[in-house]
């Protein structure tokens, strides 16, 4: 049977993380991969995941109902045409982790969540004890709702694929949840789980006025991502949206720089896949070192504006 990814879209374009999820189906080994695009007016989303390498099918859905993505709905049309699939992938991000569950629970499956890898069709690899251990799990379900963390596998490539594109009956909307507004933060650096290079700032900071100070110039030099750990976080030194963890966003940028982040586990569970790690902390044993390629013990109040001034 073939694979089912659900995309992640904003109607117009489809974002990164449906990428490394048709990787994820293609590696199930079990048929062709098809991508369910569930939207309203979101014609040019299909088209685009149409072009996706690998994808054999686009399944169109157009609905009001599914303007905001809710996740009561996107589920909904997704079991319309779920029995069709032996797994069912979306990438482990806020609305994947919204609409699998539902899915899952509605087929009487377990779902399989976190995948870091796949070992076969029913076999997969997944991440327990904040990445400290690797747990496989095998799953004899018909069906396999399964969410992929994204960083764990290299994106498809956006171009290259000719997938026909059909049209599926949106459904209708359940009445179990209504839209009621969305608070958008807007920044011209790039958005935490895509961006390429990530500076993060910890408690070490001190306040959120040197967390700027400090943080803020390297990021622009490096037109990179600002990030923050959950004590940075905690300590009302940077908003939500910038932190990076377990409890935060898993990213895996080309390079990440941690300045004054000790590396607990839960941030290191957050950002250890980065291609290239480079700590920069005054305490030699601090824990953020063991996962750094690069380190420098410094004080990053000395060492920051000087490798800004550097660069």
């Amino acid at each position: 049977m073939t694979v089912l990814v659900i995309a992640e879209h904003d109607h117009a374009t489809v974002k990164p993380a449906t990428l490394n999820t048709v990787t994820a189906a293609i590696a199930c080994q079990s048929g062709d991969v098809h991508v369910l695009v569930a939207g309203a007016n979101a014609a040019e989303a299909a088209a685009a995941a149409a072009k996706i390498a690998g994808v054999a099918k686009v399944i169109a859905a157009d609905s009001p109902s599914l303007a905001e993505n809710l996740a009561e709905n996107v589920a909904a049309q997704v079991l319309a045409i779920a029995k069709n699939y032996s797994h069912i992938l979306s990438p482990a991000t806020a609305n994947g982790k919204n609409v699998a569950p539902r899915v899952a629970a509605k087929l009487d499956v377990a779902q399989i969540s976190d995948i870091t890898k796949v070992d076969s069709p029913d076999t997969f690899e997944r991440p327990i004890y904040a990445g400290n251990a690797i747990a496989i799990v095998q799953s004899s379900d018909a069906i396999k709702v399964v969410t992929v963390r994204t960083t764990g596998f290299d994106a498809a490539a956006a171009i290259g694929g000719s997938a026909t594109v059909e049209n599926a009956e949106g459904v209708a909307d359940s009445g179990k949840s209504s839209f009621v507004g969305r608070e958008v933060t807007k920044s011209e650096r790039p958005e935490l789980t895509a961006a390429k290079i990530i500076v993060s700032g910890g408690r070490a900071l001190g306040s959120s006025e040197k967390f700027q100070e400090v943080m803020a110039p390297l990021a622009d030099k490096l037109n990179a991502g600002l990030g923050a750990s959950r004590a940075a976080v905690d300590a009302g030194y940077a908003p939500n949206d910038w932190q990076v963890g377990q409890t935060g966003k898993i990213v895996a940028p080309q390079l990440y720089i941690a300045c004054g982040i000790s590396g607990a586990i839960q941030h290191l569970a957050g950002m250890k896949d980065s291609k290239v790690i480079v700590a920069i902390n005054k305490d030699p044993e601090a824990p953020i070192f063991s996962v750094a390629d690069y380190g420098l013990e410094a004080d990053l109040f000395t060492a920051v504006p000087e490798l800004v001034k550097a660069l």
